[in-house]
């Protein structure tokens, strides 16, 4: 290529000569800027620049577009920046960048993620509760320009007269929105997070216990295993989730009313809440918490004692960790967890669901026929369970 001639062009080049000139090569204006001429005779701007003491060669488009005076604006603009020790490349490389909008982005979540999801319900649910409450609010949003009033306005439809669904749409979005983060497409912090300020307190009409959704209990034993709480107590916690009981049915548990052998829990009638003794299928996950517990609490008659061999743990041990661990749902709310699990995901019948939860049959026909405990089958259901919550 033919190069420019003489010292530091001023402004060397005119509106005339970049139309007229057809000779490949490399023309020079100055400062750095140039009109090239390809071989193939399309012609185009380029700029030789110092960013942060690098010398970089920027395209500043071609001559059919982009005037002289333009392709002059530009250079000084660009010059200006590196100057102060910026980096116009990058800053064009940001502006070029192609932002997906929320819909964009956790369509992308949920086809990354849905693989490692082993319950095809909730992989259809997870997508099929955004595209009908966030699509329509926020669904064509840039995700970086997305805000918590926008998260807002999602929400408070559907807050207090859906509050379980707008708590997992909630969490759904905040992983679309980290995902964002994590990729580039987002700074500072997730939306989400601040939304809940804005929301009304939620009334618990049944009282029922705050329930974490079935999909993210497999998340949450990974973060109580990795927990820096003391080992007996998360033993005694994830016992509590893979058997679907009551709080003081595990921190008063005792060595004696387990059979290693037989795989099996039985808890007198009198600590059970119905007052019938309720036998209990272990799965192999289950024994090997009951055997370290053993192991631990050498000289005590409580599979999880507290301080003193003596005595249990305190009831307040799990929601303790819960707070220190930052999840808003009770340790109670487990057995809900379950009880969605078994019924969105398999096909156990009603009863031997409620079974496994110890439940009182309402109605008395029924249970004057009930005479068995349907242990084999709830064996096959709490191995399930348990599958699904240490995946």
């Amino acid at each position: 290529m033919a190069k420019a001639k003489g010292k530091h062009p001023e402004k060397a080049l005119s509106a005339l000569k970049v139309r007229q000139v057809t000779k490949p090569g490399k023309y020079g204006d100055g400062n750095g800027l140039y009109l090239v001429v390809d071989p193939s005779g399309a012609k185009r701007w380029l700029l030789r620049i110092v960013i942060q003491g690098k010398r970089t060669d920027m395209g500043l488009g071609g001559a059919d577009l982009v005037s002289l005076a333009e392709a002059r604006e530009k250079a000084l603009e660009f010059r200006k920046a590196a100057r102060a020790g910026g980096d116009p490349l990058a800053a064009k490389r940001e502006a070029r960048k192609i932002y997906p909008t929320f819909k964009i982005a956790a369509e992308t979540v949920h086809k990354e993620h849905k693989a490692a999801w082993t319950n095809p319900k909730h992989v259809q649910q997870w997508i099929n509760t955004l595209t009908q409450y966030a699509f329509p609010v926020i669904g064509e949003l840039r995700i970086d320009k997305i805000e918590t009033p926008d998260v807002l306005r999602v929400l408070s439809p559907i807050w207090l007269n859906k509050p379980e669904t707008a708590r997992r749409i909630r969490q759904r979005m905040a992983s679309v929105f980290d995902w964002a983060k994590a990729s580039g497409y987002r700074e500072g912090d997730n939306p989400v997070d601040g939304v809940s300020r804005g929301l009304p307190k939620q009334v618990d009409r049944d009282k029922h216990h705050a329930a974490m959704p079935f999909g993210d209990v497999p998340a949450f034993v990974k973060r109580l295993r990795d927990n820096d709480a003391n080992r007996i107590s998360k033993l005694a916690f994830e016992l509590l989730i893979l058997t679907a009981t009551r709080t003081s049915e595990i921190l008063l548990a005792q060595r004696a009313e387990v059979d290693l052998t037989a795989k099996i829990w039985t808890i007198p009638a009198q600590r059970m809440k119905a007052k019938r003794i309720h036998r209990i299928p272990l799965s192999d996950r289950a024994i090997e918490i009951v055997k370290e517990a053993i192991a631990l609490s050498t000289g005590s008659e409580y599979l999880f004692p507290g301080r003193s061999n003596e005595k249990p743990m305190s009831n307040m041990v799990f929601i303790a960790m819960l707070r220190r661990m930052e999840v808003n749902f009770t340790p109670h709310g487990f057995r809900s967890s379950f009880r969605d699990w078994a019924a969105e995901t398999t096909s156990f019948p009603r009863e031997v669901v409620e079974m496994a939860l110890a439940h009182t049959i309402e109605n008395k026909v029924e249970a004057a026929y009930r005479r068995g405990d349907l242990l084999e089958k709830r064996r096959e259901l709490m191995a399930g369970w348990t599958k699904h919550a240490c995946q």
